[in-house]
């Protein structure tokens, strides 16, 4: 008689007296440990699946040892980086002894007795029979309604008249154009060479005025004895 028993994400085959290494498990050495997830029982010819489960099933054991696996040893290196990393790692396991293998047999669903159903049956589709003559009644009833909302229809009604649109004229005259400024600056420069030129000739009168100064302060010069 053996089973296959889930534990840590795997699947391990056990029997009775096996000694079975497991991912580490909390618990002191000597207590007990059940394992509920059987997912196959076989004694002899008689084989249960679980799908996934068996639900009745179940495996006993006692944790025999808490102890550390090999070493491994982790490297790490890229060439041409001189990046190198060594570390060293020893997984953890608990080692468990099977005691017993429990397997009870699946009881079969009983199945419904086929007076009953029939009986169920007629008694579900009397009331249906019975309810059909109001639901018909119920819809006769309402068409005459539909066909008066019908006859309102066809009223005939105002046909709404289009709102004219208010059209605003818009003024086509454009401005004159007003006259530019620069006619008066030309006339202002002008004026103001004008002004200029005046000052040009009170200028020349000065200097003709000291040459005549000039000419009659010239003393005679002494005639030489």
């Amino acid at each position: 008689m053996y089973a296959v028993v889930s534990s840590g994400g795997k699947q391990y085959k056990v029997q009775e007296g096996d000694i079975l290494r497991v991912e580490k498990i909390p618990g002191d050495v000597g207590s007990s440990i059940i394992f509920d997830q059987v997912l196959m029982v076989a004694d002899g010819d008689k084989v249960n699946i679980g799908q996934p489960v068996l639900d009745d099933a179940l495996v006993e054991g006692h944790i025999v040892e808490q102890g550390k696996g090999k070493k491994i040893i982790v490297f790490k290196y890229k060439r041409r980086k001189r990046y190198r990393r060594k570390q060293g790692h020893r997984q953890q396991f608990t080692a468990i002894k099977i005691d017993s293998i429990k397997a009870k047999a699946a009881k079969a669903p009983k199945k419904a007795e086929p007076k009953a159903e029939a009986k169920k049956a007629v008694k579900k589709a009397a009331p249906k029979k019975a309810a059909t003559p109001k639901a018909e009644a119920k819809v006769e009833a309402k068409k005459p309604a539909v066909a008066k909302k019908e006859v309102q229809k066809p009223a005939t009604k105002k046909p709404a008249t289009p709102k004219a649109k208010k059209t605003e004229a818009k003024p086509t005259a454009k401005k004159e154009a007003a006259p530019k400024p620069t006619a008066k600056k030309t006339a202002a420069k002008s004026t103001a060479a004008k002004k200029t030129a005046p000052k040009t000739t009170a200028a020349k009168k000065t200097t003709a005025k000291k040459t005549e100064t000039k000419k009659t302060t010239a003393k005679p010069k002494k005639k030489a004895e």
